[in-house]
């Protein structure tokens, strides 16, 4: 026995493969290593020992994997008249406004989060962005921005040198880093220190292959709903703020 090493052994635990000697001894371990006793179905197995009881377990598991992927495509949330009539509603608005919105399973994350509106007494969308400044490796998402509201005031908080808050900003570092605050804010400078002449705004064209990654380029003067015409859009748009001479891979159309 493992635990007592007194006793031999006439138990084994499924997860940790460690002998026991007794019922007491079982449960010594699960306390003191924190371990539920439930084999890991996706542990690795070398190609020596695999046999045909880890192939059959790899074939249940699979099963047991479309049984749980089919019963959350069968989920009353997905097939609610309600969310239907919803994304329905979105994507018919978007269209009107020039641009195709397309909306993923209820079951993705990305459908989760999502919070965008549409205001029909202001013929508005309210949308939800998540906004990406690859040189500091950070991102800030804003919920309820209206589509009139030029990119330029979108950021101004954020990078303008003259208008930006620092407690946005410190804000938003926190959010994402919660630790060495002070050197990623001044990380976040790269920005605000460079000419507003130097900062881009890219989005990642949708529909496209893996290894032909291409961005538009979006106009900082112009309203957020201008930029997102004649583009798809999956559940909301993702802004890339860069710098020129810091671009690196991120190739625009046309380049």
């Amino acid at each position: 026995c493992e635990t007592c090493s007194k006793e031999a052994a006439k138990y084994r635990c499924p997860r940790c493969m460690i002998f026991f000697c007794s019922l007491l001894c079982v449960k010594k371990h699960k306390l003191a290593q924190s371990c539920n006793g439930v084999r890991d179905k996706t542990a690795f197995v070398s190609v020596n020992e695999f046999t045909d009881l880890n192939l059959l377990s790899d074939y249940r598991f699979l099963e047991d994997v479309g049984r749980t992927a089919d019963a959350a495509a069968r989920h009353c949330i997905v097939h609610s008249p309600a969310t239907k009539r919803l994304l329905y509603f979105l994507r018919n608005k978007a269209r009107g406004c020039n641009i195709e919105l397309k909306t993923l399973p209820v079951f993705f994350s990305k459908r989760r989060e999502n919070s965008t509106t549409f205001n029909s007494v202001e013929n508005k969308f309210y949308w939800h962005l998540k906004l990406v400044f690859p040189h500091c490796h950070a991102e800030y998402t804003l919920k309820g921005v209206p589509d009139d509201k030029t990119l330029a005031d979108i950021l101004k908080p954020y990078i303008d040198p003259v208008e930006s808050d620092p407690v946005v900003c410190q804000r938003f570092i926190v959010h994402h880093f919660c630790i060495f605050t002070a050197f990623f804010f001044f990380l976040l400078k790269i920005y605000t220190a460079s000419p507003q002449s130097d900062v881009r705004i890219l989005m990642k064209i949708e529909n496209r292959s893996r290894n032909s990654v291409r961005y538009n380029e979006l106009d900082a003067s112009r309203s957020l709903l201008d930029n997102l015409k004649g583009k798809v859009i999956i559940e909301y748009p993702t802004l890339f703020v860069v710098l020129k001479t810091l671009k690196n891979d991120m190739v625009v159309l046309g380049q």
